[in-house]
């Protein structure tokens, strides 16, 4: 009979932290989305096969681009205060990401956070962008050579022409 009553504890201290985590919404990428969606009342569509598109996008760019999660919520109709919105995030995302960018439109329709954190010899970029009314929140993990590797290589075709020409007839 006292080994019975080790069941019944067992399964309340598994339990605690599964109620905890659901009911908090958690931090980081899943924090924002949840608080995000619980606070104006919207829903995410989160991507399916992202963890597939994730996988082809490390292997395409050779470690360049990695651990791509995005989450969308259309159809968003609710005001959103910029203090707010940034703040919320800040708290979600927790200790080590810092803002680097905060545009705000004059009516509030269009807002865009950046944040971004050192992750060894990578770079972690966290993108909240209103435009409208769909929200998307992207994070992902970048190689800061590859990035800077891509911009210059751009940058060389925009420089020598290779970009599309228009045509310009009165």
């Amino acid at each position: 009979m006292r080994r019975l009553i080790w069941i019944p504890l067992a399964l309340c201290v598994l339990a605690v932290p599964v109620v905890v985590l659901a009911g908090g919404g958690g931090s980081g990428f899943n924090g924002v989305v949840h608080s995000i969606g619980h606070r104006y009342h919207a829903h995410a569509t989160r991507i399916p096969f992202l963890g597939l598109i994730s996988i082809v996008a490390r292997h395409a760019t050779h470690q360049g681009v990695a651990n791509l999660h995005v989450a969308e919520f259309d159809h968003f109709t609710a005001t959103v205060d910029g203090d707010e919105l940034n703040h919320m995030v800040t708290e979600k995302l927790g200790e080590g990401w810092q803002r680097m960018i905060r545009q705000t439109s004059r009516k509030g329709g269009d807002q865009t956070l950046i944040f971004s954190r050192v992750e060894g010899k990578r770079m972690g970029l966290f993108i909240v962008d209103l435009d409208g009314n769909e929200m998307n929140v992207v994070q992902v993990s970048v190689d800061p050579d590859y990035v800077s590797q891509f911009v210059n290589d751009k940058m060389d075709d925009h420089d020598q022409g290779d970009h599309p020409r228009r045509d310009v007839s009165d």
